[in-house]
């Protein structure tokens, strides 16, 4: 099952056309991974879904209906996205921060219910930021802060969270960090989480579904095993990879080693035989 689908979903910024013709199903209750190279569309088809932006044609439907012709606090207490680079002003604390994710649910400017307030208490500490709450924002560490965000977004307590690259310029353990947490709150709260991701080994590893993109169009998706493959990498990103498996997991591992269009790609794919002269060739240069 899936509420949230587009249908021929084409988006652009001026006479430039970045997305054209898009039929995507988010599945419910999972992960689901955007992977593709620089300015394939990733980030324009996230923003779109979550009604940031406004198609030039067609629609994304939630549960049916276009999220163009519902209101914001509508949709905005169904879907919660977290953009690339978030910014809080000098001074927010952590529990101000996480308490703008209720605005949507509130009925007073400013006023805070009991129901909001239990809300931003689960939210802190879900993601282990309790212990934070009255520090200031601008004081945590990188996998901190981005936990924080994180905590806001969850506290607006919706069905649907959108993350554009979570882990950008977080250090190997603050990434783990977030995406362990971003698996938690799919398995324990049942949250679909659609989030853009730049490094394969991520996606392969915390999504169920993997939607390569080229172009603006889908090029491959599906299960990781059944999307991240050689020839996908070579096709979309232009990279000669060996694929291993996993141990513990099973899932793929991409060992990307060349690019495709490098002249010495296809002798690494495709090594001479021992013997033949371009190899008695390579081992005399080696030697030199």
């Amino acid at each position: 099952m899936c509420r949230l689908v587009t249908e021929q979903l084409h988006i652009g910024y001026g006479n430039r056309t970045i997305v054209e013709d898009l039929n995507l199903h988010i599945p419910d209750g999972k992960i689901t991974a955007l992977v593709g190279a620089n300015g394939s569309g990733k980030s324009t088809i996230l923003k779109t879904m979550a009604r940031i932006m406004k198609p030039e044609a067609g629609q994304v439907l939630l549960d049916g209906k276009s999220i163009q012709r519902r209101s914001t606090k509508e949709v905005a207490t169904q879907l919660a996205i977290l953009p690339q680079h978030p910014t809080a002003p000098d001074g927010l604390t952590v529990a101000e921060l996480v308490s703008y994710g209720r605005f949507p649910h509130q009925r007073g400017i400013g006023s805070l219910s009991a129901d909001d307030r239990k809300a931003i208490r689960w939210a802190l500490e879900v993601t282990g930021m309790a212990e934070f709450d009255s520090r200031p924002v601008d004081q945590l560490s990188g996998g901190q802060r981005q936990r924080a965000w994180i905590a806001m977004s969850i506290a607006q307590d919706t069905e649907i969270l959108f993350l554009d690259e979570p882990t950008t310029f977080l250090d190997m353990a603050h990434q783990l960090e977030v995406l362990h947490l971003l698996r938690r709150l799919n398995r324990e709260e049942g949250r679909t989480i659609v989030m853009v991701v730049h490094d394969l080994n991520h996606a392969a590893q915390y999504a169920e579904h993997v939607v390569a993109i080229k172009q603006g169009r889908i090029a491959a998706e599906g299960a990781p095993e059944s999307v991240i493959t050689c020839d996908m990498l070579r096709d979309v990103f232009g990279v000669e990879a060996e694929i291993v498996t996993a141990p513990g997991t099973g899932l793929p591992v991409c060992l990307p080693f060349a690019l495709a269009h490098e002249p010495y790609a296809n002798a690494a794919v495709h090594p001479e035989p021992a013997g033949s002269k371009t190899a008695a060739a390579h081992e005399r240069n080696a030697s030199a």
